[in-house]
């Protein structure tokens, strides 16, 4: 009996490969500085002409052709992400016309960095109902947001698509079990103040600076630290699996220093963590489909090896998914 697989996945980064020397300079912090504070190295930057829908198509293709599946078999085409193309329409729509996929439906999720996880779980239940195949990207070009002085954000982030396919298949890789947390309480820890209807952009919010993504570092370590591993801990219970079954760790790519620090405190004792973020840095609601991708093609994973996949960032938000491969 078939059920709602992932046929294929798919990732693209830009061609420009931005070190943490130029990453930081304006910011007057240096190689040295952002590789002990964060383990990132560089990261890649979108070129001029580029916005999300560009790389989430390139990304959605690779994973198009991973699966074997043409763009006119999709139903739905979802793709997470927190930098849209502009306000509307959905950035999806412009992965759908240049994919040529006309025949599926098109929107957009913004859940930050947790956005992958959260459109996992919408498309498979739209699945569920409807049968078809699916097109889930998380997309995010957070280099035209960010404060080139501000050390504290500049330096984290880079630009990425990651993608997948997800369609029924008698056998293969599945989601398990999937839990979705929001604490909207915590909202202001990570935010881009202007540009929405309660703070139109202007030139006001422009010299102000009010259109750039803001963040409280140490409040958003603390909330990680504090509600990822007891978070985790009830989402295996929840889905009848304890940590020892767990082989593969594939965590939003926040900060790598942040990484370890959880990774430890998870205590998956025979569990690998995968690490894209040396090379790429945090690439918003990319950053879980790029590293789940690396590590497919790189022949990571084994069939019927559990694979913990964890979102967390703004909102704040928390995501959990369980992949049986």
């Amino acid at each position: 009996m078939s059920e709602v697989r992932i046929l294929g996945t798919g990732a693209y980064v830009p061609e420009r490969v931005v070190s943490n020397d130029e990453a930081g300079a304006a910011a007057g912090v240096d190689d040295a500085w952002i590789t002990g504070k964060t383990a990132i190295r560089e990261r890649r930057w979108a070129a001029g002409d580029q916005a999300t829908s560009d790389l989430a198509a390139a990304a959605g293709r690779a994973a198009l052709e991973s699966a074997g599946v043409s763009a006119d078999q999709l139903a739905v085409i979802v793709v997470a992400t927190s930098t849209p193309d502009r306000p509307q329409p959905p950035t999806a729509v412009y992965v759908q016309q240049r994919l040529g996929a006309s025949g599926a439906a098109a929107f957009d999720v913004n859940a930050v960095c947790s956005g992958m996880v959260f459109a996992l779980s919408a498309v498979e239940g739209i699945l569920a109902r409807t049968g078809g195949h699916a097109l889930v990207i998380g997309a995010d070009v957070y280099s035209r947001i960010l404060d080139p002085a501000d050390r504290r954000t500049v330096v984290l982030f880079g630009d990425g698509a990651g993608a997948l396919v997800l369609g029924p298949a008698p056998q293969g890789p599945r989601l398990r079990h999937v839990a979705l947390h929001s604490f909207g309480e915590l909202s202001s820890l990570i935010e881009v103040p202007a540009g929405g209807s309660r703070l139109p952009a202007d030139r006001h919010t422009a010299d102000a600076g009010l259109h750039y993504f803001t963040m409280d570092g140490r409040a958003v370590r603390r909330f990680v630290e504090d509600q990822l591993p007891p978070l985790a801990k009830q989402f295996l219970h929840e889905a009848g699996t304890v940590p020892d079954d767990i082989r593969h760790f594939v965590p939003h790519q926040a900060n790598g220093v942040l990484l370890d620090s959880v990774f430890a405190n998870l205590a998956l004792p025979r569990a690998t963590l995968h690490r894209t973020l040396t090379h790429y840095a945090n690439t918003g609601a990319a950053s879980v489909p790029i590293t789940l991708d690396a590590a497919a093609r790189a022949g990571a994973f084994h069939p019927g090896e559990l694979i913990l996949v964890a979102g967390f960032g703004g909102g704040m938000a928390v995501g959990f998914a369980l992949i049986e491969w």
